[in-house]
């Protein structure tokens, strides 16, 4: 397996309905404009996304082996993701999130936690990653991949040539610990900025990524919602504004900001000018329901994003 893009770690089917203001009482039934399935996840969705921005992509995580499992499967094969990698368990189900979206794009949701978490972390992988141009590392506190390995599969990649990307599935007690072996072989860090706060101690952003490139992170960008995101390199920090629109969905706007970024770079560009990628991307899925919402592709984000600038 060779490839551009290995993006490793959580995989969900996400279900998405809206717009869902409140629940129907017992046994009635409420209509809504919309229902979307798709697989998510912090490696599931950035591969999804990635793949329909051109990128070639493969995915390593776990699915169960059933219905949700197979749809996962199915449906990011058709969107050209490589899943050789994407493990099926027979113990747990796979993970699947219900999210009810209300018509100002607020999602609160149901999670079952499945076997989305799970990461063997086998020979095939580590081939895998030494092959691959980008690794997304999505794998923080996932089963089967300790951190001192995964931290040692990141070092090899590097040594190989990778860039290394990576977001945090959730944040947690003790993650700050995994960071400190993960993020030495990190180019670009890309959690949100509640999560930079939380992980750094500091409440400015210019600060926070400061902090967490202190702990060996090449650069830091932070996606803060409508005020767009924060980029801090060791040559100073700028703040990306997002761009006016009225949001359906923001259930996968980390996520496809990240594989927004890696397009970016996957075609040479500079940091700064990848995040921008990474911005229009994220408010072109934010336009829509679902892991892909609005988007259509390359062309499409690209268009948004030379039209802001």
């Amino acid at each position: 397996m060779s490839g551009t893009l290995l993006s490793i770690g959580l995989t969900t089917l996400d279900i998405s309905a809206r717009p869902v203001d409140a629940l129907p009482p017992n046994d009635t039934t409420a209509l809504v404009e919309q229902i979307v399935l798709a697989p998510a996840g912090t490696a599931g969705g950035t591969a999804l996304v990635a793949a329909k921005l051109g990128v070639k992509t493969a995915l390593a995580s776990t699915v169960g082996a059933d219905p949700a499992g197979r749809l996962v499967r199915g449906e990011l094969q058709a969107a050209g993701v490589d899943t050789r990698l994407l493990g099926e368990s027979a113990d747990h189900p796979t993970s699947i999130t219900i999210l009810p979206v209300n018509s100002q794009g607020q999602r609160p949701n149901l999670h079952a936690m499945g076997a989305g978490r799970h990461v063997e972390g086998t020979d095939a992988l580590r081939q895998a990653a030494l092959a691959a141009t980008f690794i997304h590392f999505a794998a923080i506190g996932a089963t089967g991949l300790k951190t001192p390995q995964a931290a040692d599969l990141l070092r090899a990649a590097k040594a190989a040539g990778a860039t290394v990307t990576c977001d945090l599935i959730s944040p947690r007690p003790g993650v700050i610990e995994d960071l400190k072996l993960i993020l030495p072989f990190v180019d670009v860090f890309m959690p949100n900025a509640a999560e930079a706060r939380m992980l750094s101690g500091r409440q400015d952003l210019a600060d926070a990524g400061r902090a967490l490139c202190d702990l060996g992170a090449g650069a830091c960008v932070f996606t803060d919602g409508a005020d767009g995101a924060v980029l801090v390199t060791a040559d100073g920090w700028t703040r990306l504004p997002a761009h006016p629109i009225t949001p359906v969905d923001t259930t996968s706007c980390g996520d496809s900001y990240c594989a927004g970024v890696i397009a970016g770079l996957d075609r040479g560009w500079p940091l700064e000018q990848a995040c921008r990628l990474g911005g229009a991307v994220s408010a072109r899925v934010a336009q829509g329901l679902g892991t892909l919402g609005a988007l259509t592709g390359f062309e499409d984000a690209f268009a948004l994003m030379s039209a802001a600038i």
